[in-house]
């Protein structure tokens, strides 16, 4: 087995080195267009027409570029993902198991729903690209009409990338699982083989095969194929409620769950193509775009230190104060945020910076655990939020609405976390002492520069990022390009650029994107097929007739998405339940005095500050074990206390955007008008 696992693996390997180089393209096409469109204005407004016109302007090709390419890596780096172990699992049952249990059910279900998925995914989306080269076809939403056929093959080439990697993964998971169960699983590979041939060759070409005619007649015998579809939905939505969380990656589940529950539903050969063409739109949307570069643009700012020097400023700018270093965190978590939207970085970043100066200080752990782990969280809600981005296209509004109604929400809550710390340290100075006599700053003029240094080149970075999208001057995917290519000038400017780094920020860059984006892909195939069933309408209309205040619907969805997140990751519930939960949202927005857009805006927020609450919420929050992993010393009972008093404040922040809805619609009525 070993050469086998070793020539996939290095294939994927290298797949995944050079995909993740089809960032700079992406970046330098942003970097072009907007250049040359901001020429072009400044030109014309000084007089200078005919040179604005010859030599500026705004580009036919690099939307075209920008989201073919952006999509294409997501789609050519799937393989490399999984082989890194990067698609993302539901495991709070799945790592109780010992390793040898976790390598059998890894195995069946690989069997099971992994190769009958990807081997029907590559044989359609191969038919599919190859009519594009056939024909020619085009783009027709741009003027420049680029051809579809290239890019359109990253999907037929990255599942083959995938279905070689569960090759491998598969015969990892026959060794770490012993001798007796390998030996067990290796005489059934030869029937498994001739099952999967009958299987795919049955559901694909049904009238050649005795096989196709059986399974349709046993559906009619068994009454499966009487069953309304709406109420197969929900068999649908609870099957997939348990098999996420057997712990097998989320992606693959939902695409042999799409398969599945379609076929049965309406039609084998529809879901193909719907699956298909939900693939192809994702990746081929330009706004999703943004998320490599947003990511991009947080690890660099991180790989340039400024994080840390702008904590060790604003510490010694407050040395004498009780309680200075959980202000620190809280401030440098706040600009953090708006770099970089990755809850584990900001954690991670905030306790290798912090925990030892705090511990040295004296401070309360419990207090310094929780600053930690909520500052860290803002990264979901204070723009440029990843999950804002990716949640946009999901409810059907400009992300530029959920970006200014987030801003107040996310100010807020930082705020509150802030006064807490600091009432805590005015109850109790113990908590929070000042800085010892020998750590205080002699000369204030160097503080002062090690401060403007540390805060004005990323503050200026989000601010011109975000400021650029808030007011129409650029979309986020362009402000996104901007922002990535500023973050490595940054890194220059400071020094600490590095070619070795600056790879290594892509390859993190692309796992980030193929965990999103996959998962991305695959809940609107389920989504699609869910909503095809009829199941969303069906839930709908019950809500609706229940005799109950649209307030009280609301706050039942809020407690559902509330515990969710305790097992789940904002990527499914903002992918999968969220989806689901959107006509019964949209449905009450006349009840509240709402349009629908507004309604969708308010709920996006509410969501987003549910999610955020769920990551402070014990026993599954990963913030805990982000923090323990670099603070090891810190008992993981105190870091869930500390938790829990900072969710308490979080909850109280959710009545608040609950009871008020004009802290999250205030600005975008603002800025865009009622």
């Amino acid at each position: 087995m070993r050469p086998v696992v070793a020539t996939i693996d290095l294939v994927n390997l290298w797949a995944g080195r050079i995909t993740c180089l089809l960032l700079t393209p992406v970046m330098a096409a942003m970097i072009t267009e907007v250049f040359s469109r901001s020429m072009f204005g400044f030109l014309v407004d000084i007089g200078y027409e005919d040179t604005a016109r010859t030599y500026f302007g705004p580009t036919l090709w690099s939307y075209e570029v920008t989201r073919m390419i952006a999509g294409a890596m997501f789609m050519l780096g799937a393989g490399y993902a999984l082989m890194r172990g990067v698609h993302i699992r539901a495991d709070f049952i799945y790592r109780k198991w010992s390793p040898k249990t976790q390598a059998t059910v890894d195995a069946i279900l690989y069997m099971a729903f992994y190769f009958p998925a990807l081997l029907l995914f590559l044989y359609i989306s191969g038919e599919y690209t190859l009519k594009a080269w056939l024909t020619g076809e085009r783009a027709m939403d741009t003027t420049f009409m680029a051809p579809l056929a290239p890019a359109r093959t990253a999907m037929p080439l990255g599942i083959l990338f995938l279905v070689l990697q569960g090759v491998s993964e598969l015969l990892k998971c026959l060794y770490r699982m012993g001798h007796v169960r390998e030996r067990k699983f290796v005489l059934f590979l030869p029937f498994y083989l001739i099952i999967l041939t009958i299987t795919i060759l049955s559901v694909l070409f049904p009238s050649t095969l005795p096989a196709g005619t059986l399974i349709e007649s046993l559906t009619v015998a068994t009454g499966f194929g009487e069953m309304p579809s709406a109420t197969i939905g929900l068999v649908m939505l609870a099957v997939m409620l348990l098999a996420i969380f057997v712990g097998f990656p989320i992606s693959f589940t939902l695409i042999f769950l799409g398969f599945t529950f379609g076929a049965w539903g309406f039609s084998s050969k529809l879901v193909f193509y719907l699956q298909t063409l939900q693939f192809n739109s994702v990746m081929l949307d330009e706004t999703l775009a943004a998320v490599p570069l947003f990511v991009f643009m947080g690890i660099m700012m991180e790989k340039a230190g400024l994080m840390e020097r702008l904590f060790t400023s604003v510490q010694l700018m407050l040395s004498r104060t009780h309680g200075a270093l959980y202000l620190a965190v809280l401030f440098v978590s706040t600009i953090f945020a708006a770099a970089t939207g990755i809850v584990g970085a900001s954690v991670t970043i905030l306790g290798i910076m912090a925990a030892k100066t705090m511990n040295r200080s004296g401070y309360n752990v419990q207090l310094a655990a929780g600053t930690i782990t909520a500052g860290g969280t803002l990264g979901i809600l204070i723009p440029p939020s990843i999950m804002l981005v990716v949640m946009g296209p999901v409810l059907e509004i400009p992300v530029t609405d959920l970006f200014a109604a987030a801003i107040i929400p996310g100010l807020m809550l930082a705020f509150l976390y802030a006064l807490y710390a600091l009432g805590r340290c005015w109850l109790n100075p113990t908590l929070g002492p000042p800085l010892a006599e020998d750590e205080r700053p002699n000369d204030i003029a160097y503080v002062a520069r090690e401060f403007f240094l540390g805060l004005v080149p990323p503050a200026l970075l989000v601010a011109s990022a975000l400021g650029s999208i808030l007011m129409g001057w650029a979309t986020p995917t362009e402000a996104a390009g901007c922002g990535a290519f500023g973050a490595v000038l940054l890194t220059l400017a400071y020094g600490k650029f590095t070619f070795r780094g600056g790879y290594d920020a892509l390859i993190k860059t692309l796992e980030i994107t193929v965990l999103i984006m996959f998962l991305v892909a695959a809940s609107n195939f389920f989504g699609a097929v869910f909503s095809r069933l009829g199941t969303p309408s069906m839930l709908t209309e019950l809500l609706l007739s229940l005799d109950m205040p649209p307030t009280v619907i609301l706050i039942m969805v809020m407690a559902l998405i509330f515990i969710l997140g305790w097992p789940l990751e904002w990527v499914p519930i903002v992918l999968i339940i969220v989806p689901i939960l959107i006509p019964v949202v949209a449905g009450l927005a006349p009840a509240m005095a709402m349009s629908e857009t507004q309604m969708l805006t308010w709920f996006g927020i509410l969501v987003a500050v549910n999610l955020q609450t769920a990551w402070l919420s014990p026993p599954v929050a990963l913030s805990a074990y982000f923090l323990k992993g670099v603070v090891p010393e810190w008992d993981l009972k105190d870091i869930y206390l500390g938790m829990m008093q900072f969710m308490v404040i979080q909850l109280i922040g959710l009545i608040l955007v609950f009871t008020f809805p004009k802290i999250a619609l205030w600005l975008p009525n603002y800025i865009y008008g009622g």
